[in-house]
């Protein structure tokens, strides 16, 4: 079974539109969640992030049950690293 990825993200993230496009071409499957439109979602960032809310902030769990890395504007190949981890 492959890891999970969570992107945290909103609408008018370029950063996040490219991450996203990227992932896709690779056929890395992700749950997206606008920060807008989930409060909860926007504190997990917030959190994440020192008070901001900087997105995309990805959330990966690995297949191995590794623990889990969060990430803050990541590149495609630290997704996939922290796939693998």
């Amino acid at each position: 079974m492959p890891g999970t990825v969570t992107m945290y993200s909103t609408t008018w993230c370029g950063y996040c539109q490219r991450l996203k496009k990227q992932m896709d071409r690779e056929g890395i499957a992700y749950t997206e969640i606008n920060i807008e439109q989930d409060p909860a979602s926007a504190a997990f960032v917030e959190k994440a992030n020192g008070g901001n809310q900087t997105v995309p902030t990805v959330q990966v769990v690995p297949s191995n049950g590794g623990a889990e890395v969060v990430m803050t504007n990541p590149s495609l190949a630290q997704v996939k690293q922290a796939l693998s981890a």
